[in-house]
């Protein structure tokens, strides 16, 4: 896990007797007025890794499901991407930055005092439970939605495992020192996940997946049957340490890997190996990232096990009919593609995440493959649609229910007036202190991301339908120069509309040729 993650205090059996004791009760028959509305999150986990070999649960879930075959996070990294999920507010919006790892800049980490979410919005109405990782950073988020019943990784695992005298999944092993720019100005060492692998051998019950996979249990069966049911499961992988039980840590040998990994390819941004990721990922050769792949892959399967579980009660207790499952991930993962690790970048690998939403029965939703880009920021306005909340201000998203419904709107093929048709902005402003800079703009199959450090600026323009593992950067070609202006005075009008703490230069095309010309392919 991140730095900055604490650990617990109480076991799921206890937790659970606890559950049952308080909320147990069957409420007024006949079917509620509302769905049931339960929301699993991965973390880190890769878009392409999701299928039927490695995710059988999941793959039956897809099947039911609206499919969002291009979904991108706000930002690739734990504490802002979640903060926009919850918020439906980009994170210049919301205020979330970074992690807030970094005394300094801690600040930068926590969504505004008072922001509405989806905790704040529902737990009036719906019994409320969050199981696992807690990463939406509003300092007053458990304070303020009391109603909720908060079961987090940090304030319960540790003692857990303390109690049956367990160790924790990871170690030093499995972190290594890098550097860190602080403010733009700092550089700090810091402390940060490394590839490592190894066999956790206390067993599932014991690794963090098995035990959020028991909270949530414990949750729906312990449920007030009064209210429909709101649960916020958060599960910690694929994320690493890569120290995964049996039978999964040995599931997989000699797997296919993408065909970009460990390699750097013509035009990448050189500015990467200032970033965690190429600092750390440029460090290992393909073989090397050939047996990572293997362990990531088996924490893959692993979570599908803990998806499977949570599905089969919601089936037992008979409700799973009447439940709106959302199944995505925070951001995804680059395992070594174009030589980087982690996430803290623009790629596809990093910043496309897995969505699906399976609809209640009578929802008019029916299973569905949607190809239009769609953004987290986009989940909250949904519910808020779909479910009828009251919205206290404007997100920064737009509902998808109208791409999903049969009654969809012409108007929604007009270019400049769609859902279809509408650029998607994702942004990164460094790990656990403000420092490495990127900005990227999604229109239809082509993205544009500006790379900054210091004083410079890198560009690239990938067209991810014909080069999906981005291997050609059309920025360096002057035939693009156009596209690449527009994208850009998009990109700096959505900066300034949302008061983004940076500014795009308004000569940035030109600082970008100026420093990097000599590569640029003339006809």
């Amino acid at each position: 896990m991140e730095k900055g993650e604490q650990d617990g205090r109480e076991t799921p059996d206890t937790y659970g007797e606890q559950l049952r004791d308080v909320h147990g009760k069957e409420g007024a028959p006949g079917k509620l007025a509302k769905p049931h509305v339960v929301v699993i999150m991965a973390d880190q986990l890769r878009y392409d890794v999701v299928n039927e070999r490695y995710m059988p649960n999941v793959s039956r879930l897809k099947k039911e499901s609206a499919t969002f075959e291009r979904a991108y996070c706000a930002s690739p990294l734990c504490v802002p991407a979640r903060g926009a999920f919850f918020s439906g507010l980009y994170p210049n919006v919301n205020g979330s930055l970074i992690n807030p790892w970094e005394p300094l800049e801690a600040e930068y980490g926590d969504v505004h005092p008072g922001t509405a979410n989806m905790y704040s919005m529902m737990e009036a109405d719906w019994d409320s439970w969050h199981t696992g990782k807690q990463h939406f950073n509003r300092k007053d988020i458990q304070q303020s939605c009391s109603r909720t019943h908060w079961h987090t990784l940090e304030d319960h695992y540790g003692d857990f495992l303390k109690q049956h005298g367990k160790r924790h999944p990871g170690g030093p092993a499995f972190k290594g020192i890098v550097p860190e720019m602080v403010a733009g100005t700092t550089t700090r060492i810091k402390r940060y996940s490394i590839p490592t692998t190894g066999c956790y051998e206390e067993g599932l019950d014991y690794f963090y997946d098995g035990y959020i996979a028991k909270t949530s249990l414990d949750a729906i069966r312990g449920r007030d049957r009064s209210k429909p049911l709101l649960l916020n499961a958060m599960f910690v992988a694929p994320h690493p340490p890569l120290d995964v039980p049996e039978p999964w840590y040995s599931m997989y040998k000699d797997e296919p890997i993408p065909d970009n990994v460990a390699l750097w390819s013509y035009g990448q941004s050189p500015l990467q190996l200032y970033n965690l990721t190429g600092a750390i990922g440029n460090g290992y050769t393909k073989e090397q990232w050939r047996s990572i792949w293997q362990v990531y892959l088996g924490l893959v399967s692993l979570l599908d096990h803990c998806v499977g579980l949570i599905i089969d009660e919601l089936k037992a207790q008979g409700i799973y009919d009447e439940t709106l499952v959302i199944l995505t991930s925070d951001h995804g993962e680059m395992l070594g593609s174009h030589r980087l690790y982690q996430k803290m970048c623009m790629y596809e690998e990093s910043v496309r995440t897995p969505l699906f939403m399976k609809f209640p029965a009578d929802s008019r939703v029916a299973p569905q493959t949607v190809e239009a880009p769609v953004s987290a920021v986009d989940i909250m306005p949904t519910l808020a649609d779909y479910l009828q909340l009251e919205a206290e201000t404007a997100f920064s998203g737009q509902s998808l229910l109208r791409l999903l419904r049969s009654e969809r709107q012409e108007a929604d093929d007009v270019p400049g007036n769609s859902l279809m048709n509408r650029d998607l902005f994702i942004q990164f402003d460094g790990n656990g202190a403000r420092g490495n800079f990127q900005r990227s703009v999604v229109r239809g199959a082509r993205k544009l991301i500006v790379d900054m450090f210091k004083n410079e600026l890198f560009l690239e323009l990938y067209d991810v339908a014909e080069d999906p593992l981005e291997q050609r950067n059309l920025a360096i070609e002057q035939a693009y120069e156009e596209e690449i202006r527009s994208l850009l005075g998009s990109l700096a009008r959505h900066m300034e509309a949302t008061n983004d703490l940076l500014k795009l230069p308004p000569d940035a095309y030109e600082s970008f040729i100026a420093s990097y010309g000599a590569f640029i392919k003339r006809p």
